[in-house]
Parts: structure tokens; C-alpha cells; sequence
């Protein structure tokens, strides 16, 4: 990974269709050259997808909750089905093993109160729990899916 491959990933996290020749021309090198570098990234997993970032409030979600769950039992039997529960859930968009007091975090995007008490009665229908706690985002102060690179 050199300084223009760090370049190269800094402007696809901003703009993940920009056209070869622009990116090129940005980093300093011909279309092609840039193209193999796109082409290694991807083959070597440090470019893992190209996506559209869509705007939640835009599409009526409006309302974030971060749910904090505790485990109920702590066996492998119990935590794989736990994790396709949660899995299956569309409004779930991130989903994390935790140290701490709480096991699990999930982040949640749903429309209103009335969409995320839909939500809760479904999450915890079926499975067994020892605690479930929800925090309800009022602001978001940032958002970014660009990784840091500057360790690199």
C-alpha cells in the first residue's frame, strides 16, 4: 500500500462511481495503470463493495435507537441463533459482540416509536433474553462511512 493507493481508496470513499480517468488524473498516473491498482484493491479485499449510500430521513427513517442486549446463556447453540434472529431483521443495519456489561449492540433505523415498538416485540418474541435496554439517537452529530487511512 503506497501513497497513491491510499489516494486512490480516499476518493473512492467519497465517490465510489468516479470515473477511472478522474481518479487517475487526480493521483498522477495514466487511466490504465490506475485501473490495475482499482482492480488489485478489489482482489486483495481492502476494496470489499461499491455501494449507494442512501439518505435514511429522505426514505422516512427517521428515528435511530441503539439497542443493548444481554445474553441469556453463553453457548455456541444459543449465540447462532441468536445472531440469524437478529440477522433477519432489515431495520438492523449494524450488529456487534461487545465487552462490557452489554453483550450485544445493535444499531437500529426505523421510521417512528410506533415502527420501533413493531420492531422490539419482534426481537425478543422467540429468543430468550436476560436484558434488553434501547437508547434513541436525538441528533447525529457525524456520519461517515470513509475508513481513516492515515496509519497506513
Amino acid at each position: 500500500m503506497d501513497k497513491i493507493d491510499k489516494e486512490i481508496l480516499s476518493l473512492l470513499q467519497r465517490q465510489s462511481d468516479m470515473p477511472v480517468a478522474d481518479i487517475a488524473e487526480q493521483v498522477g498516473l495514466t487511466s490504465t495503470p490506475c485501473w490495475r491498482r482499482i482492480q488489485r484493491l478489489q482482489q486483495q479485499g481492502i476494496i470489499a463493495q461499491k455501494v449507494a449510500l442512501l439518505n435514511a430521513a429522505e426514505l422516512g427513517l427517521h428515528m435511530t435507537v441503539f439497542v443493548q442486549i444481554k445474553a441469556a446463556r453463553h453457548d455456541g447453540k444459543w449465540l447462532d441463533n441468536f445472531a440469524n434472529h437478529v440477522s433477519a431483521f432489515d431495520e438492523v443495519v449494524e450488529f456487534y459482540r461487545m465487552s462490557g456489561e452489554y453483550d450485544y449492540l445493535l444499531k437500529v433505523l426505523v421510521a417512528d416509536m410506533a415502527s420501533f415498538d413493531h420492531f422490539y416485540k419482534r426481537l425478543v418474541k422467540g429468543i430468550e433474553l436476560n436484558d434488553v435496554t434501547s437508547s434513541f439517537a436525538m441528533e447525529q452529530m457525524k456520519y461517515s462511512t470513509a475508513l481513516p487511512l492515515h496509519h497506513l
